[in-house]
């Protein structure tokens, strides 16, 4: 089978197993992530791997394939103005018109747990400033399709490469304990508002409940325009009404008008569920 026609299988098994759509121009991202685990495995071709797979449904390579693929660089409060607007204005809002249930909060994607964490931060900045507010209490649902990094963000440690991409001095002091020298663990409280869960976007949400907050940051950027599109259908339907939905940077949400309004933020845009 010719390089070629490897690649397009391995991108179909790809787009199918987790909704990433590699474009044809990619085949040095793959060879970048899975040459190292393909010769630990002994595997020569794209197409033997995705047989070998196939032929193991169920066995550990297809995590292995999939953890290379998914997994992403990732920083704490990426882009700042989202952990801002949910400070200065989100949880404001629903703290007043809520009826005191427990706010929930999902960081979908969560690759090894900076925003997860860095939500439950911004809402311990919050109480700070706000002593006077009624406590609700808030849960961080956050979710994840590799099982291998979902086990790297309940152990909540980081070394100091990962650190210095976007925590400032004054919250590594205030969230973090030294474990040992070099690497640092998030604080108990912190950890605590935090549930990590596993789950694949493109299967059924119904176990997740519903939640007031969304983020889905960096991650729609993967997907195909209609895989995107039922995503964010789905997203709404898990959203209570009035609910609050965050994209990434560089995401925007064109159409779906009958299920989200615009939100101008300055800087940034957020989208309300209607």
């Amino acid at each position: 089978m010719s390089v070629d026609l490897d690649f397009e299988q391995f991108r179909v098994f790809l787009e199918k197993t987790c909704g990433i759509l590699l474009g044809s121009n990619k085949q040095y991202l793959v060879s970048s992530r899975l040459n190292k685990l393909m010769e630990q495995q002994g595997i020569k071709t794209l197409g033997d791997l995705v047989r070998k797979i196939q032929a193991q449904p169920r066995g550990g390579l297809r995590e292995l394939v999939v953890d290379a693929m998914t997994t992403n660089e990732t920083l704490w409060f990426r882009d700042t103005y989202p952990f801002e607007v949910l400070k200065s204005r989100v949880l404001p809002e629903m703290l007043k018109t809520g009826s005191g249930q427990r706010l929930r909060i999902w960081s979908a994607a969560c690759s090894s747990g900076q925003e997860p964490y860095s939500l439950s931060m911004a809402i311990d900045e919050y109480e700070r400033s706000n002593p006077s507010q009624a406590k609700t209490g808030v849960q961080i649902v956050a979710t994840e399709l590799s099982g291998t990094m979902l086990a790297a963000c309940k152990a909540a440690e980081y070394d100091s490469l990962a650190i210095a991409r976007g925590l400032s001095s004054d919250r590594l002091q205030r969230y973090f304990d030294v474990k040992a020298p070099g690497r640092w663990a998030v604080k108990p409280a912190i950890r605590s508002r935090v549930e990590f869960r596993v789950q694949n976007l493109l299967d059924s949400y119904a176990a997740l409940g519903k939640f007031d907050i969304v983020f889905c940051r960096n991650v729609l950027i993967y997907f195909s325009a209609d895989v995107k599109k039922d995503i964010l259908k789905r997203i709404h339907a898990t959203l209570r009404p009035g609910g609050y939905l965050f994209l990434g940077a560089s995401e925007a949400l064109n159409g779906l008008p009958e299920l989200y309004q615009m939100v101008q933020c300055s800087p940034g845009i957020i989208y309300k569920a209607k």
